[in-house]
């Protein structure tokens, strides 16, 4: 039988409080233009100083996991902290260095290549391109050239003087000792006063980063120390793992592209496999980056083509392993962003400070969206930037069949259908969009053509769910035949060997039962399913049939204008052993009372039971075995579970009440005159 957690519906002890618990939702608050505006400028503006206290910050959350280590192995923090960011800021240098020196041979070799492009140039023309693009663009220039080397024509003046000859002219330099020395070194102090500030930064962060902790807590989330301390933990641990993390998977994809490009004969193959590892940083577009300059540079080194595909297949083989294999094996690629995110991130760092900000985009963007996860103010954050999802399921696909669209909508249940059962699905999504609707359409905001077309969606949606249905029926045919043979078996064994072993394989079922329900088999049973009291009603009833019908129960559907006091009569209920009557608006009781009682005085021994959809309606008894008695029903349901388990019952039906009926006053004088 198909098993249902049923721990999501006695959470709450009355329908009354369940249908509040699930009202609204608290709403994401957006910055004014002028915030965003003013911050940016003064990330811009202030590019000299927040630069290296970003670069800083960073790698303290680096470094700070190796600190950490080495003072659990009895080393003094304070020489903890130096020989970690020594080694870090070595290691910087070392890299530094030699990237600098790889562009500087390269800058002098450049002008060795330009045989070989031109050697390719003359290829493409002779392959018939001549008089194709290459050969109009390079018209184009040469004609530009001509226009700009061409001199305007001189006026022809009364007495022109004679040409004479341009006197050679040098000029001596007669700078000081101390002036050259402060042309080269001037140039470097930019750059090596913030790598020192970064330093020096980095070391006291480090050092002080408990005190650092205690004040940014007090600072910002002294009345809520339980999500401050949570968003601390998640930024240190998200962005530190990211960052060391991904620095082994980049040396580990660094390598064999400086390996392979060495082998392939590909000049200064150590300058493009540090740039690898340095532009993977940058997730999407980083590799793409970093491929590109070698690319050229095949193309420049050798006459033909062979070269430059063998440096493409590198790139792309070397990527796939790094992406599908090394990542996921090693940490995973998650970084809490959106794909789209990243590359937006990337343009905009990179925007605001240069190459620098293009590497530190992705770790940047992570704290952000780590800042908008838990705190309210900056919730807007994690909306725009992160990889969950910013609707809900049900309000998703609310979304999708309010605009008419019940393709998409398919497809979004087919994907959580490889997960969830049928009456899973409607239980916890679909009805809860249908009650989203009609919370709507009791409010006003929904006219009746929107509300005919969010019906007309559900119900394709259903109709294009009967493959998936069929499917979950023919397993669950197939289960139930598995289940009857292990049974059998086991009533053999047993009659061969009744000791400890039967207690001993029922222990773990026992324990099963706790969580999960099993919904009956309907075989043998016949349904009428109905709307209460409108089109969302009906989509409802129909979600509800075809879940009946999973179930193996025989299911008929009917409309809610079918129900009407007029029609009632014109139903067919002589093989009809359970009618349920599905309600979306909870203020539909009375409603449902005069059709419980009409339809049991139509047949009655009907079964007769009434579903008030709820999002979390499941379990509560108490609340509905009491309306069911109010109603004369023969049982009451809030969810899907229920509503199952109440019409596959083969319980008798509940005896219709004698109702009261009061005399009316003209005919109560006339007898009191006659006494």
């Amino acid at each position: 039988m198909v098993a249902a957690n049923r721990g999501n519906g006695a959470s709450e002890p009355r329908l009354a409080s369940l249908l509040a618990a699930s009202g609204g939702h608290s709403r994401t608050a957006l910055p004014t233009v002028a915030s965003v505006v003013v911050t940016v400028a003064a990330l811009y503006f202030g590019r000299e100083v927040f630069l290296p206290i970003a670069v800083a910050l960073l790698l303290t959350f680096a470094i700070a996991p190796v600190v950490s280590s080495l003072k659990r192995a009895g080393v003094p923090r304070i020489a903890a902290v130096i020989a970690s960011v020594a080694g870090a800021f070595a290691a910087l240098s070392l890299f530094s260095f030699v990237v600098a020196t790889q562009v500087s041979d390269l800058a002098q070799n450049i002008p060795l290549y330009q045989i070989n492009i031109l050697t390719k140039v003359r290829a493409l023309k002779e392959n018939g391109l001549g008089g194709g693009i290459i050969s109009r663009l390079g018209g184009v220039i040469e004609r530009v050239g001509q226009e700009i080397d061409r001199q305007e024509p001189q006026l022809p003046s009364a007495a022109q003087a004679p040409k004479r000859e341009p006197i050679p002219v040098e000029v001596v330099s007669h700078e000081k000792p101390l002036e050259v020395l402060q042309n080269l070194i001037g140039p470097l102090l930019s750059p090596l006063g913030s790598a020192g500030l970064v330093v020096i930064v980095v070391i006291f962060m480090l050092m002080e980063r408990e005190d650092l902790r205690d004040r940014f807590i007090r600072l910002v989330g002294y009345g809520d120390l339980h999500r401050t301390t949570q968003a601390l933990q998640d930024a240190g641990k998200r962005v530190g793992q990211y960052l060391l993390m991904q620095l082994v998977v980049n040396i580990i994809y660094a390598v064999p592209i400086t390996i392979g490009l060495w082998v392939l004969g590909i000049p200064n193959a150590l300058l493009w496999g540090l740039l690898a590892l340095a532009l993977r940083f940058v997730p999407y577009i980083g590799p793409i980056i970093g491929a590109l300059l070698p690319l050229f540079l095949a193309l420049a080194v050798a006459p033909g083509w062979s070269l430059l595909l063998w440096t493409a297949a590198l790139f792309v083989v070397v990527e796939l392993v790094t992406g599908n294999v090394i990542e996921p094996w090693l940490y995973g690629s998650h970084t809490g962003l959106s794909p789209l995110a990243i590359i937006v991130a990337a343009i905009f760092w990179t925007w605001l400070w240069g190459p620098i900000g293009l590497v530190l985009s992705t770790p940047l963007t992570v704290c952000l969206v780590v800042l908008g996860r838990h705190v309210p103010q900056f919730e807007f954050l994690d909306v725009l930037f992160g990889n969950e999802p910013v609707l809900e399921p049900h309000a998703r696909l609310y979304q999708r069949l309010l605009a008419g669209d019940p393709d998409e909508a398919t497809d979004h249940a087919e994907e959580m259908l490889e997960e969830k059962y049928l009456f899973q699905f409607y239980d916890q999504v679909a009805i809860p969009a249908l009650l989203l609707g009609e919370q709507d359409r009791e409010r006003g905001v929904m006219d009746d053509v929107q509300r005919r077309q969010l019906a007309d969606s559900a119900m394709t949606l259903v109709a294009n769910l009967d493959d998936s249905a069929q499917q979950e029926a023919e397993e669950e045919e197939s289960e139930q035949a598995a289940a009857a043979d292990e049974k059998a078996a086991e009533s053999k064994a047993g009659e061969k060997n009744k000791a400890g072993e039967k207690s001993s394989g029922e222990a773990k079922p026992a324990e099963e039962e706790e969580e999960e329900v099993d919904l009956p088999d309907g075989s043998g049973i016949a349904v009428l399913c109905a709307g209460g009291r409108g089109e969302l009603d009906d989509a409802a009833a129909a979600m509800l049939a075809q879940v009946l019908e999973v179930q193996g129960a025989s299911v008929s559907k009917t409309s809610f204008t079918e129900l009407e006091p007029l029609a009632i009569r014109r139903l067919d209920l002589e093989t009809i052993d359970a009618v349920v009557i599905g309600f979306l608006n909870r203020q539909s009781t009375r409603h449902a009372r005069f059709m419980v009682r009409r339809l049991k005085r139509i047949k009655a021994k009907l079964r007769v039971g009434i579903v008030f959809w709820s999002e979390v309606g499941n379990g509560d008894v108490e609340a509905a075995a009491e309306l069911a008695t109010t109603l004369n029903a023969d049982f009451v349901a809030f969810g899907m579970i229920d509503a199952v388990t109440g019409a596959l019952s083969k319980k008798t039906a509940v005896t219709l009440k004698a109702g009261h009926r009061r005399r009316q006053p003209a005919r109560r004088k006339q007898l009191q005159a006659a006494e």
